[in-house]
């Protein structure tokens, strides 16, 4: 069954961002809290490149443009906006910012962010569930870990280290429903260590809910760290973060266009399947100016700056020379609203998607809650 609510207004929303053009100050401003906004578990990200494909080596993450057949027919953007019904949804939500929370969103679960591994492979910052004690669903302790080289350290079998990690995780998941591992920056050879890592936990966890953070993937990769097959059969879900397919150090372009979250979901469903999978969402945007000042500069880079931008107002400050220049900065703004996201969610809906999750609870427009709807998986 389809529902269908009223759509809110939100012309200012994006009418804020006309401003770009004219306002370098706005521009700058809106540059640093969008970049700022999007920050997550999610971390400095790379994800698609318009116009070729590629593997980002760095961090092991596909990228590619979607081909293909059109995606499925968006919503009328001037119209209504459908319900969209599923049986789980999932909200990240970061600990210290509860208040972002509300109890009557549509949730089944939660992902307590805020645990981390620090740089001894001790688990830290681990998050207080009573902290969101109105809530009725289940809350997942996520446990991230960022860096490669710790990674390494923290995964390698046998170690001491690994040991009171894992001794750690189990631990504290106790005081939760379930356990989320979010390791984003895991080496290419330590696909076995991870895997051993992952069935460790899941032998320990008593029957809690045991879940997983995966990278987007359009089809299986050669000596792939996070190979769905392999990881399948050692979780309960799979939360697939089909987002940053444009990031901060990429060229400009959308953080999940259509046509590539669709073949994500197609090959997720296709080896995940319906059971496991949870389509993840963005609520955030990114902006991109078409230049940075900020960096080291030699000399003769200063002296170039100073001759092509007609400095006069050179000052000493306790020696050391400074100036000041303007200059104007043109801003591309690529962001979710109610329109993008409904459009999303119908599509995995229709794809035969039962579950999604998005990043992050506070970051989103109000009125997507409005177009959610829980119903039994099994209906």
């Amino acid at each position: 069954m389809t529902f269908v609510k009223k759509r809110k207004d939100v012309i200012f929303q994006r009418g804020r961002y006309f401003l770009f053009k004219n306002n370098r100050f706005a521009a700058l401003s809106a540059v640093f809290f969008i970049l700022l906004a999007a920050c997550s578990s999610v971390p400095e990200e790379p994800g698609e490149i318009e116009g070729i494909e590629e593997i980002e080596t760095g961090d092991t993450r596909e990228t590619a443009t979607a081909a293909g057949k059109d995606p499925a027919e968006p919503p009328q953007e001037n119209g209504e906006l459908p319900v969209s019904a599923f049986g789980e949804v999932w909200g990240y939500l970061v600990s210290g910012r509860e208040d972002a929370f509300r109890s009557d969103m549509p949730l089944t679960d939660i992902g307590y962010f805020g645990a981390e591994v620090d740089i001894y492979g001790k688990l830290t910052d681990v998050p207080n569930p009573r902290n969101v004690r109105d809530f009725g669903g289940r809350i997942h302790m996520v446990a991230a870990c960022n860096g490669r080289a710790l990674s390494h350290f923290v995964l390698a079998e046998g170690s001491p280290e690994r040991r009171a990690l894992i001794a750690d995780l189990l631990r504290a998941a106790k005081n939760f429903d379930g356990l989320q591992i979010d390791f984003e920056n895991i080496p290419e050879r330590d696909g076995r260590p991870f895997l051993s890592f992952l069935a460790e936990l899941r032998a320990g966890l008593s029957g809690k809910l045991f879940t997983i953070a995966l990278p987007a993937r359009i089809r299986a990769l050669k000596d792939d760290v996070y190979d769905y097959v392999k990881i399948k059969p050692l979780v309960d879900r799979i939360l697939v973060m089909a987002y940053d397919e444009h990031w901060s150090g990429s060229r400009p372009g959308p953080v999940a266009s259509m046509d590539w979250c669709r073949r994500v979901a197609e090959y997720s469903l296709e080896v995940v399947g319906r059971e496991k999978l949870i389509m993840g969402l963005p609520f955030y945007g990114r902006a991109w100016g078409h230049i940075s000042p900020s960096r080291a500069y030699i000399y003769s880079g200063i002296q170039t700056i100073i001759d092509e931008n007609s400095v006069q107002d050179i000052r000493r400050e306790n020696g050391v020379p400074s100036f000041d220049y303007d200059v104007t900065v043109s801003v591309k703004v690529y962001y979710e609203d109610d329109y993008s996201l409904s459009a999303r969610m119908e599509m995995y809906r229709s794809m035969g998607v039962r579950a999604v999750g998005f990043w992050r609870i506070g970051q989103e427009i109000p009125a997507i809650w409005d177009l959610i709807q829980l119903v039994d998986n099994n209906g």
